[in-house]
């Protein structure tokens, strides 16, 4: 079945460039375009279009207010094309808030050099985003009232002090993934004895504005991972765009300690980062004081990680179905049989707790999908 998209952009080189790429994609059909937020309701309402791909800043009526109108007027999944720019992402990033299914770089023109691995991305996502369950987004849908709640937090310990972890929490995201990834980590409480390491299908730059948020909402603290960041608990790092993350030993101060290390490797299913190869890296460090979560997503990034993990005794966790924005990497961990529990996103923060307080390793089997 052909994907019917709309671009809108008050660009025309943008909306050239976009339609271009999406029109040579047999599986996607461009039925039109739009030069502003007022222009793509109408042509939203006459054409009803299955995806609609929305600038974030326009003239006339913003990629905000438009956003909340379409999801509240004609539900539809939504993917943000964003410029790169502190303003942008963070519009970008009250957008998932909204309904927003995912984001895509804004394309730097026909000659950019860049235009033919970013046309397979935008495709790709665009094939993914018009899957998404709408209904288990839980957009707010208010332009007005949508400002992060900075909450206080304890001073972070000094280096050279950071102690071993006691647990691992990986986790690993795709499409769906920021608004899910806010609700299970601001429902984590300051004192969970555990390192956090997120990897997030993103664009480059939008990470850095995706950690700070987090930071905001989350009693834990969030920020975008850097070469040679140390794991500790109550810290949750996040990889940053185009840059796989690992975890390596280290000698620092005479003492062998577990660090970042960000590298540029080939794309993994044609993701970087990817989650398969922060699994990878941390299964000999950690093993059976592992547990991942495979979160909404499209396309199978983390399954082959997630088999390392359950080969050195770390636990697997998938999002069930019932929750899940797009179905993909979690479902290829409950096919493959990986999972020792499959949970709705909203169960998560209960059940890692009681986990991390179970004094026996064994975990029993569990579903709920």
């Amino acid at each position: 079945m052909t994907i019917r998209a709309l671009v809108v952009d008050d660009s025309a080189l943008i909306r050239k460039v976009l339609s271009d790429i999406l029109d040579k994609d047999p599986k996607i059909e461009v039925i039109g375009t739009a030069i502003n937020g007022k222009d793509a309701l109408e042509k939203i309402e006459n054409s009803r279009p299955d995806i609609v791909l929305l600038d974030n800043v326009m003239p006339v009526l913003d990629g905000l207010k438009t956003l909340a109108r379409i999801m509240k007027e004609y539900p539809t999944p939504v993917v943000m094309v964003s410029a790169l720019g502190e303003k942008a992402e963070e519009i970008t990033l009250t957008a998932f808030e909204y309904g927003a299914v995912d984001v895509i770089e804004k394309p730097g023109g026909i000659l950019s050099h860049s235009i033919p691995e970013m046309a397979e991305e935008i495709c790709k996502k665009v094939r993914a985003a018009a899957k998404a369950n709408l209904g288990n987004l839980g957009c707010m849908c208010d332009p007005e009232s949508n400002k992060p709640e900075k909450i206080e937090k304890e001073e972070g310990k000094t280096r050279g002090s950071v102690s071993p972890v006691k647990n691992v929490l990986a986790i690993g995201a795709s499409t769906g993934g920021p608004r899910a990834l806010e609700k299970l980590i601001s429902a984590l409480p300051a004192s969970l004895p555990a390192a956090v390491l997120v990897v997030q299908h993103m664009p480059p730059g939008f990470t850095a504005s995706f950690s700070k948020r987090l930071d905001a909402k989350s009693s834990l603290r969030v920020r975008e991972a850097k070469e040679g960041d140390e794991v500790e608990e109550g810290v949750v790092l996040v990889a940053p765009g185009d840059y796989h993350m690992e975890i390596v030993r280290k000698m620092i101060n005479g003492l062998q300690r577990e660090v970042v290390h960000l590298n540029r490797g080939p794309k993994e299913l044609g993701t970087r980062p990817s989650v398969n190869v922060l699994f990878r890296s941390i299964a000999p460090i950690y093993g059976p004081r592992i547990i991942s979560l495979i979160l909404t997503g499209m396309n199978c990034d983390g399954a082959e990680g997630a088999e390392e993990i359950k080969k050195m005794g770390g636990k697997v966790i998938a999002e069930a179905r019932s929750s899940c924005v797009v179905y993909g990497m979690p479902g290829e961990i409950v096919r493959r049989k990986l999972a020792d529990l499959v949970l709705p996103l909203d169960r998560m923060a209960a059940e890692l707790l009681n986990i991390m307080e179970q004094t026996s390793p064994p975990l029993l089997q569990k579903t709920d999908d």
